[in-house]
């Protein structure tokens, strides 16, 4: 488990860009091989830190686990870079926070947030207490600050700042995280501090992303209970804060494609796999059809 480590910085438009390209020319670009980190990227050393650790939260990066330290793309990194390289399409943002909500060991709070957290309205607070308990369960301590922390840099990442604090926001001067467009989270109400989870708009997740999630977490199987795709840790309905109304649209928007099967008998709905494809197959095809 791991807590606090973006030192309190969200990740900023631009961020995601600058690091995958340095990382591409200078692997050791974190680690000062190309010079001084500071002087490379133009950002200050706490973002320097926090950069470095979201490109691998989000799963763009990996970093050896002994030797020399260095960063390099991972797969979907790759593909990213080459496809969308300042991460402004809608399905890129997905497969972005699909990789930081099912982070359970770098991530945690998202984790615990998106697959553990069952409030759908809450305080920050609330947060606190549910995962400071769940933190117990696993047999470790964390500091209450380190947590609160936490809440705070999750509520930074999905809602744009000119809604949480729109007296101290200039609009022209505001830099939010772009994972805010998902429509994860909401105010329900500013005064008395209290947010909710949000089902997001029905036409942002593209099918093939949807399929990429489903095929990742299906382990190889070839039908999966829908009830399992809405309600297991790590699939679709609980990291894209689906309900069942939404969640059928897309499954019938993937079979339409050819590429599932929806049966529904009595008592037991599921989905059909008809298709050979993987996660970063469903990845490239998205690609090649926003591309064309």
């Amino acid at each position: 488990m791991k807590f606090r480590a973006h030192d309190t910085f969200f990740i900023r438009k631009g961020w995601l860009n600058k690091g995958m390209k340095n990382v591409l020319h200078e692997p050791g670009v974190f680690m000062g091989a190309a010079g001084n980190p500071m002087d490379v990227l133009g950002i200050g050393a706490n973002m320097i830190k926090a950069l470095r650790y979201w490109l691998q939260a989000v799963g763009l990066t990996v970093e050896p686990q002994g030797g020399r330290r260095t960063q390099q793309l991972t797969p979907l990194g790759e593909r990213i870079l080459a496809n969308d390289p300042y991460t402004e399409e809608m399905g890129t943002l997905w497969l972005l926070h699909y990789k930081l909500a099912t982070n359970q060991a770098d991530a945690t709070a998202w984790y615990f947030f998106f697959n553990e957290f069952r409030l759908m309205e809450f305080t920050r607070d609330d947060f606190v207490l549910h995962l400071n308990n769940y933190i117990r369960m696993q047999g470790e301590e964390v500091s209450e600050r380190s947590l609160e922390d936490d809440i705070t840099c999750i509520i930074n990442t999905y809602v744009p700042r000119i809604e949480s604090n729109p007296e101290k926001v200039q609009p022209e001067s505001n830099i939010d995280c772009p994972l805010g467009e998902l429509g994860l989270l909401d105010i329900m109400n500013r005064k008395k501090r209290i947010y909710k989870k949000s089902t997001p708009n029905k036409d942002s997740i593209h099918p093939l992303i949807l399929l990429a999630v489903i095929l990742d977490q299906a382990n190889g199987q070839k039908e999966i209970r829908i009830s399992a795709l809405q309600n297991d840790l790590c699939n679709v309905g609980k990291v894209f804060n689906l309900d069942i109304i939404l969640l059928t649209y897309l499954l019938t928007r993937v079979e339409h494609m050819e590429l599932i099967k929806v049966i529904r008998t009595a008592g037991l709905d599921v989905i059909q796999i008809e298709t050979d494809m993987e996660f970063l197959d469903c990845v490239d095809a998205y690609y090649a059809a926003i591309n064309n």
